[in-house]
């Protein structure tokens, strides 16, 4: 039996996905994205998800881009189906309705540095490495860069990155708000336990609601999206969660979500 491309472990409805290709630094090629995206399938359909993290195995990778072997003698019409199987899976990813947080370490380029502006945020180790270097491929980003990293980054600095391929450190990283947050290698796990614990402690529908309310607000004008926001909170008082949640703070308890 093959191993799985995909690692999945579930702690109180926080999933870890892994993306396991340690040998070829987690390189996307058409066999892990096919596995991503049942997985992320299978997550659309949990209503007790509560939050998603995604890695990739080892210390030296998060994904170190697309997978150039698998790539290198496609044809054009073939080249147009594999960033298709890309950019689905990916969307998949990034319309899961709870946060979904990218965990970098070492090399986050190409497809991986798309696959992480997929993600609500990031988290970088000190030893990560940004970059959209395709043009020193020939070729331009395929799985999104293009599209994502201006609205993450602005126009400017995201056509300084894919026009001159060159790779930036994670202190850069934060500073042009790529990444949250940036801290050492060791104390990922130790970030990884805490916000897991956090996310598995808010109330769910309100997390769920808050999210919405920041992605489709995103792509209308300011009154149609403050109008999307107080729909959305008033919807929240429609369940026992919102009871629950004033209650305990009344109460001066900890929820029970």
């Amino acid at each position: 039996m093959s191993e799985k491309l995909i690692e999945v472990v579930d702690t109180a409805g926080v999933v870890r996905l892994t993306i396991s290709r340690p040998k070829a630094l987690n390189a996307l090629n058409s066999a892990v994205l096919g596995e991503l995206e049942t997985v992320l399938t299978e997550l659309e359909a949990r209503n007790d998800l509560r939050g998603v993290l995604i890695t990739g195995a080892g210390e030296k990778s998060f994904v170190a881009g697309a997978d150039i072997a698998e790539m290198r003698d496609k044809t054009p019409e073939e080249a147009r189906a594999f960033a298709r199987q890309a950019l689905r899976t990916i969307k998949r990813l990034e319309t899961l309705p709870v946060p979904v947080v990218a965990l970098v370490n070492g090399f986050c380029l190409g497809g991986g540095c798309e696959l992480a502006l997929a993600c609500d945020w990031a988290v970088a180790s000190d030893n990560a490495v940004f970059g959209q270097p395709e043009v020193l491929l020939g070729v331009i980003p395929g799985f999104g860069g293009t599209q994502r990293l201006p609205r993450r980054v602005g126009p400017a600095m995201a056509l300084d990155l894919v026009t001159t391929g060159r790779k930036i450190d994670a202190n850069e990283a934060l500073r042009i708000g790529l990444v949250n947050r940036v801290m050492p290698q060791a104390e990922l796990e130790g970030y990884v336990e805490e916000l897991s614990k956090q996310l598995a402690g808010n109330g769910p529908e309100a997390v769920r609601n808050a999210k919405q309310a920041v992605h489709d607000g995103m792509d209308q004008d300011l009154d149609s999206a403050l109008a999307l926001e107080t729909s959305l909170f008033a919807l929240g008082f429609a369940g026992g969660e919102q009871k629950e949640g004033m209650s305990a703070f009344l109460e001066k308890r900890k929820p029970n979500f």
